[in-house]
């Protein structure tokens, strides 16, 4: 060893460097490349898996070839189908006498006024070949 260098291994690496070394060598062009394309398909792959979910819980998408579209426009449907049960559970146990604590409201108090259900029904529909649109 090179008892007047202060590193023991010999040049900096770029494991060494992130102490604030400025001796630190940059990325080339090629490795900033490579690690946008592996940034880029981590991504992919989170996105990927999160449609691949959807589509494991979503009623009526499971097995089918996925398109993005289809997938969350289906998705938004059947949420949306969901919350508005809920409403109508919840006024009909109000109707009836029944108390609803409002932690059990929850979606039910979400407004879906400004959603534009027919877009949603009408490409949902589209897309699967159902024909229970309303």
């Amino acid at each position: 060893m090179d008892s007047s260098s202060p590193l023991p291994s010999g040049s900096p690496t770029s494991e060494q460097g992130r102490d604030g070394d400025t001796d630190k060598p940059r990325l080339t062009e090629e490795q900033k490349r490579q690690n946008h394309i592996t940034s880029e398909q981590k991504r992919r792959q989170g996105i990927r898996y999160g449609f691949d979910k959807l589509c494991e819980v979503v009623p009526g998408l499971e097995g089918q070839g996925r398109s993005e579209g289809h997938v969350l426009n289906e998705t938004t449907r059947q949420l949306l189908d969901a919350i508005e049960e809920r409403k109508q559970l919840v006024a009909e146990v109000e109707r009836r006498g029944g108390v609803v604590p409002d932690h059990l409201k929850g979606p039910a108090l979400i407004d879906t006024s400004d959603v534009d259900t027919q877009y949603i029904r009408r490409s949902s529909n589209n897309g699967s070949g159902n024909s229970n649109s309303t």
